[in-house]
């Protein structure tokens, strides 16, 4: 949901490596599925770490046991928390557009961008 935040029930340790298992990459851009909206990937979680309260009061519940991703939505100004059954490579190959992408990233090559060591914190 716009404009809310996500508040986790445990978090990685500041600078750990993204979860395995994952189907996406941080830097990967991604398509959402339901709300067709393009993004790129920050960081993933194996499972869905938000709390019970968050996960209850979202539009759609996927399954926790899944996946989880922290996405910077192109042309918006805040990230979302998606899980990858909603997600599918984009098939654009365009650069994403949002403010935090170089907090995040050093560079963009190759329709991917390529992740710099700053811990996600989200």
């Amino acid at each position: 949901m716009p404009g809310r935040m996500i508040q986790f029930r445990r978090h990685r340790p500041a600078g750990g490596a993204p979860e395995s298992g994952a189907r996406f990459q941080p830097g990967e851009i991604v398509f959402h599925r339901r709300y067709r909206y393009r993004g790129v990937v920050v960081e993933s979680d194996a499972e869905c770490r938000a709390t019970e309260a968050w996960y209850q009061g979202n539009m759609t519940q996927p399954s926790r046991d899944q996946p989880w991703y922290h996405v910077l939505t192109d042309g918006e100004v805040h990230a979302k928390y998606v899980a990858e059954d909603n997600l599918m490579p984009d098939p654009t190959g365009a650069p994403i557009r949002h403010p935090l992408l170089g907090r995040f990233f050093s560079g963009y090559a190759d329709g991917c961008y390529v992740r710099n060591d700053v811990p996600w914190e989200g």
